[in-house]
């Protein structure tokens, strides 16, 4: 029998567990749940006879060490700084580790240990990154095996909610880590255009967007991620003159989104006296020079230089920040005064779907030719549990981890999955749970 040992049963896990419970009988595993919260690790394995729920806090080198050393491979679901923690001990233990976390410093720093231990830690096998490495993958190596260069290469991707639960003027709700979103666009984004390198300060991410079409889903803009250069090598496109990876919002998303930067309300360096007292109307005054209680809405207007009956400010009333309703937070910085609010506007509720887009746009030149490749996924969550989200982040790790238990994966170290033997199998059985890209030309 071999042993998997999950790592974290937060919002992304719900997939990923199941799908380890479905195949349990069949591949003869037997799957243990670790989190800090024993309920939640509970709710998730449902007294399944082939698994196991048990409280663990990682922080506790010598209890990881011992769930670690009785699985055959481990799948951490934790915060991305806590998963060096598993790395190490995975590393000690000669055991394979999956993550869909970006590869840290600290992590890359492993690899040449890995390879002496004979190890894999597999990192960036969710969504995106993930998705996109694998589908990306695909569509790179079709080109340049039948002789083509490229020469462009975007991808983008959006967690957003369903159409039909669409339903307020910033037409975005949260499917994934809150405080992820509203610390978005915090670090200075690197490019390449036309073979020059670009940057993106952070004061200018929100305002230097693109549009994107999606057929049958209409338009969306797209702001870029922090560092697109970093995958030009692994990727093998250095003929490649434009190069960039970014989000997909709604439109009008951005320009609103970069007004509460402006104002000040995405800031996580400081913390807010007596929060707990003020009122969101108190706040936003406090951020605007002459402002007072009487004149707040025109002041806004003015410094934003936006119409109080404009779109923008719609959004910005909609989101409560002009009610004397009290913080009741204390200690806190006014991103997460920010995220506490929105936490309570922009959640999905009960009954409402989320959706996830992806699309690729790669440039390339074949028979003296330019053509242009295009690939766009779209899923939509089944449930609040089930959502597309968790599908698409925790399904690649689980079907990655299967195939490295049954031995069909080869490499080892430190990787992110980019050859052949990770895309072809892997894209192939997502098709069957309907993420399935499609294609033009």
């Amino acid at each position: 029998m071999q042993k998997i040992l999950i790592l974290g049963a937060g919002l992304s896990s719900a997939y990923l567990i199941k799908y380890f419970l479905d195949h349990a009988a069949k591949e003869n595993w037997f799957i243990t749940v670790a989190d800090a919260n024993l309920q939640l690790a509970q709710s998730k394995v449902l007294q399944h006879k082939s698994a196991k729920a048990v409280a663990l806090d990682v922080t506790r080198k010598t209890e990881l060490a011992n769930y670690i050393k009785d699985a055959d491979i481990v799948v951490s679901l934790l915060p991305p700084a806590l998963h060096i923690e598993a790395a190490r001990e995975c590393l000690h233990l000669r055991k394979n580790l999956v993550t869909a976390s970006y590869i840290t410093d600290e992590m890359k720093a492993l690899h040449k240990q890995a390879l002496k231990a004979d190890v894999l830690f597999l990192n960036e096998i969710g969504l995106d990154p993930g998705i996109d490495h694998l589908s990306a993958m695909e569509m790179i190596h079709d080109i340049q095996n039948k002789g083509g260069v490229v020469t462009t290469f975007k991808s983008y991707c959006g967690g957003l909610v369903a159409p039909e639960f669409d339903n307020n003027p910033w037409n975005y709700k949260f499917t994934w880590n809150p405080r992820n979103v509203v610390l978005a666009g915090q670090a200075t984004a690197k490019y390449l255009e036309d073979g020059l390198l670009k940057f993106i300060p952070p004061n200018r991410i929100f305002t230097q967007t693109e549009q994107v079409i999606v057929s049958g889903y209409g338009k969306f803009e797209t702001y870029a991620n922090r560092d697109s250069l970093s995958y030009i090598e692994p990727y093998g496109i250095g003929s490649a003159k434009t190069v960039l990876r970014g989000t997909l919002r709604k439109m009008g998303y951005c320009h609103a989104w970069n007004d509460l930067v402006r104002l000040g309300l995405t800031d996580d360096s400081y913390h807010v006296p007596n929060s707990a007292g003020l009122t969101y109307r108190e706040l936003l005054c406090s951020f605007l020079s002459g402002a007072n209680n009487k004149n707040l809405e025109v002041q806004l207007a003015r410094f934003l230089d936006i119409s109080v009956s404009g779109k923008t400010f719609k959004k910005i009333k909609w989101l409560g920040l002009f009610e004397p309703n009290l913080i009741g937070l204390t200690e806190v910085s006014p991103a997460q005064i920010l995220q506490h609010l929105l936490q309570q506007k922009w959640m999905l509720q009960k009954e409402e779907l989320d959706m996830i887009v992806m699309k690729h746009e790669i440039g390339y030149q074949w028979n003296a030719k330019n053509f242009k490749s295009h690939s766009s996924l779209v899923v939509m969550g089944e449930s609040q549990k089930f959502t597309a989200m968790a599908k698409t982040v925790g399904l690649p790790m689980a079907i990655a981890t299967k195939l490295i238990l049954k031995g069909k994966i080869k490499s080892r170290g430190v990787q992110m999955p980019l050859a052949k033997e990770f895309y072809v199998p892997i894209l192939k059985e997502l098709s069957r749970f309907g993420i399935k890209f499609e294609y033009r030309v």
